[in-house]
């Protein structure tokens, strides 16, 4: 960060009569409010060598010093959340009658693309599903958790939420509750299907300890399975079973996405699964299916 003590005086002013403005208006944190003084004073400082300040500043020299922190390596986000920081100054700058205009207007905003979820391979996810031991109660629900979440790219607040009478066996799938309450019917496969038939067959009960329960899934003590729980259960398996990768909490559902594209289903299909409201959410799985295409191909294909 630029020491402020080093910036021009009418520049220095400017950045305390913004960031208390910041603070008075919209009670934004320190830690904020530190963001803000960090991305303005750094430009200053620049502006400075030009002699410009920056109450003195048009489109082309934002332009110009978007283009240095390219030069220096900078991250997209890291100058994306600069030019917003500049954009919130201008506006306050107009707004004050400080400048005439705001010389942010016409920049567009660096794309950031989206972070592609983690995901397994088909492989690491056997080895995953394999780990669980059939002989304990809790083995057997965290396999037909495991197997239930793979089959249906369920996510986990609605795997934990599911209560019994939103499964059919009989149907061979789910009412999935999904966020802002919209329902929708996912199917899952004959080997999620003996993974539950095997939990009800026992193991739900023995976990229940002659207790009720609405819930089909349940912790040790008979009580609903809790997000954490099942994510170091997740993280136990996968430690278990030498798996290295990232994962995250949703690791199963990313990777239910990506191999079904990978074996041919549709973008709308996967978004109906998956519950999506936009497709757009769910075209961030045709890169990696692409990629995934793209390794297969360069590994088996002689001229790969």
């Amino acid at each position: 960060m630029a020491n402020e003590e080093d910036l021009n005086p009418r520049d220095r002013a400017q950045i305390e009569l913004f960031t208390d403005h910041l603070w008075m208006h919209d009670g934004l944190s320190s830690q904020t409010l530190a963001s803000y003084r960090s991305d303005l004073s750094l430009f200053s400082k620049w502006l400075a060598a030009l002699g410009k300040d920056l109450l003195d500043v048009n489109g082309e020299l934002i332009q110009r010093y978007l283009e240095a922190r390219y030069q220096q390596k900078f991250s997209m986000r890291s100058s994306a959340r600069l030019l917003s920081s500049l954009r919130r100054f201008y506006a306050y700058a107009l707004e004050s009658g400080l400048t005439l205009q705001d010389p942010t207007g016409k920049i567009a905003s660096p794309k950031l693309g989206r972070p592609l979820p983690h995901s397994l391979s088909e492989t690491e996810v056997t080895r995953l599903l394999a780990a669980p031991d059939p002989a304990t109660a809790m083995g057997v629900r965290d396999l037909a958790m495991l197997e239930l979440m793979y089959a249906s790219g369920l996510r986990v607040s609605e795997l934990i939420a599911f209560e019994f009478s939103q499964l059919s066996l009989v149907q061979g799938a789910v009412r999935v509750v999904g966020k802002g309450g919209k329902e929708r019917i996912v199917p899952f496969g004959e080997v999620a299907q003996q993974a539950l038939e095997l939990y009800l067959k026992g193991a739900r009960a023995e976990l229940l300890g002659g207790k009720a329960s609405d819930h089909l899934f349940l912790s040790k003590r008979g009580q609903k399975m809790t997000r954490q729980t099942f994510w170091y259960r997740i993280k136990h398996y996968a430690k278990q079973s030498g798996i290295t990768s990232p994962l995250s909490p949703h690791t199963l559902r990313h990777a239910f996405a990506s191999h079904l594209l990978a074996h041919g289903a549709d973008l709308r299909t996967l978004q109906l699964l998956l519950g999506h409201s936009d497709l757009s959410t769910t075209q961030i799985y045709t890169y990696i299916a692409k990629e995934r295409l793209k390794s297969i191909h360069q590994q088996h294909h002689p001229r790969g």
